[in-house]
């Protein structure tokens, strides 16, 4: 590709990417490169410009065009030789051929409120590849072998210290598990206590609707208990009989309130009196948006708490990566089962993982998330209160939904959603997560925007208005 040739049409390609807005300009130069090299108008081979000329040319800064080389060197797309500069890998032209096979997609929603994902566009690819490049380059041959099924020891220490400096938890590598995620540490949970005898669990009502599935595929049945104004109701916990409960104290998906200290305390005053168990899923605890957050309840009582979190939220779910931390008295029974269920997580990504943390990536990562999503929930308060005068919004300023309760005017709700669903916008109420059902006429809604860019927040809140 010569950068001076306008003729080119893969240099056409990339003129919009260079003409949008500066804060899209990077992914949108890389989407464009990218979509150049899968259709074939870069061609395997094709040696690409300096990165100081097609930044002038381009008229955009080098590090754009420097970060979009490394992601798609990254990526496969192209490859760098030291000394003689940047060409279109030969794997493009299988990509170009496979972009030619049209792959069906499922209908999606104009605008998706739907809670539960990132902003997976986030995904720090660059740094992530440089972290595996790094532990291919040093991990020695033994660590290739059957992991130990707690997990690698610099993953496990790099997590005990991230753990005790940013939750509060009192963390042992040794009694760390790297999980799939926090499902499989629920499971694992699951498969040990039915073990011991139990053959019952609670879970708070509301709540997520995949913690009764994982406990069932245990052989668990779950209790669902309710919450008040503070937390898990203590009364009904202790008429239910269990001995395990499942809960989200730093921030309860989906009401979003915060266990308060008194409740914590009865919590664990529980646990103690019938010999029993909190498994604390802190699924989004580091996103605090109006003050520090509050510890984990597991720093509280580490022998009445099994802790467990992940990068679902911070990093992208699809690398299923989570942790357990175990009581003293679960964690070689939990380690035994870890290791008859899968033999270990892979090694690469956990060595990966640990570089990353170890590193200071992670962290990184983390305040860049948090003022995107900080900036992101207020904005939808925001275009709540200006298309939905008399909103409320409840739940404390954290992690990447809110409750928005609509006037009674807008209602009954399942009006409401059915006029959402014909305008493509994607709600749901928060009567989906749990067995209680509004007793008045207010539309309660779960609103999720992090994975949502400010303008898509806007729009979708207009859209809303102006179908009801």
């Amino acid at each position: 590709m010569e950068p001076s040739g306008t003729n080119s049409p893969a240099w056409e390609l990339l003129l919009p990417a260079a003409a949008a807005p500066a804060r899209s300009r990077g992914r949108m130069l890389q989407e464009s490169l990218r979509e150049a090299v899968r259709s074939g108008r870069l061609a395997a081979g094709t040696r690409l410009p300096a990165s100081r000329e097609l930044a002038a040319d381009l008229g955009v800064s080098r590090g754009l065009v420097t970060e979009a080389y490394e992601q798609l060197t990254a990526e496969g797309y192209l490859r760098s030789d030291r000394g003689s500069g940047t060409w279109v890998g030969a794997s493009a032209r299988s990509a170009a051929r496979a972009a030619d096979v049209p792959v069906p997609r499922p209908a999606e929603d104009l605008v998706s409120f739907v809670p539960g994902t990132p902003d997976l566009s986030l995904f720090p690819r660059t740094a992530w590849a440089a972290a595996h490049k790094s532990v291919l380059n040093t991990l020695e041959h033994h660590a290739l072998g059957y992991p130990d099924p707690r997990g690698l020891p610099q993953l496990r220490i790099a997590l005990a210290e991230l753990l005790t400096r940013r939750r509060g938890v009192v963390a042992d590598p040794e009694r760390i598990v790297v999980c799939s995620g926090v499902a499989q540490a629920m499971t694992l949970l699951g498969f040990v206590l039915h073990a011991a005898g139990q053959r019952t669990v609670g879970v708070e009502d509301p709540g997520s609707p995949e913690h009764p599935a994982l406990f069932a595929a245990a052989g668990l049945r779950a209790v669902p208990l309710p919450l008040d104004d503070e937390g898990l109701a203590i009364g009904p916990l202790a008429a239910s009989g269990v001995r395990t409960v499942q809960t989200t104290p730093a921030h309860h998906f989906p009401t979003g309130i915060g266990y308060s200290a008194d409740r914590r305390t009865q919590l664990l005053d529980w646990a103690r009196s019938v010999d029993g168990l909190i498994v604390e899923d802190d699924y989004d605890g580091d996103f605090r948006y109006d003050r520090a957050p509050v510890g984990a309840l597991q720093g509280l009582d580490p022998e009445r708490v099994a802790y467990t979190g992940s990068v679902s939220k911070s990093l992208a779910p699809g690398l299923r990566l989570g942790w357990l931390l175990a009581p003293e008295w679960l964690t070689d029974r939990i380690v035994a089962r870890k290791r008859t269920l899968d033999m270990g997580h892979p090694a690469l990504d956990q060595a990966a993982f640990a570089t990353f943390v170890s590193g200071g990536g992670y962290d990184r990562q983390l305040r860049r998330c948090q003022r995107l999503y900080r900036e992101r929930r207020d904005t939808l308060v925001a275009a709540l209160a200006e298309h939905f005068p008399g909103a409320e919004v409840s739940g404390i300023a954290a992690g990447l939904h809110i409750i928005a309760r609509l006037p009674e005017r807008y209602g009954p709700e399942s009006g409401f959603l059915r006029r959402a669903e014909r305008t493509r916008v994607a709600v749901r109420p928060l009567a989906d997560y749990g067995s209680a059902r509004p007793q008045d006429g207010a539309v309660r809604l779960v609103l999720g925007y992090a994975h949502l860019s400010p303008s898509e927040i806007v729009r979708g809140v207009r859209l809303l208005a102006a179908a009801n």
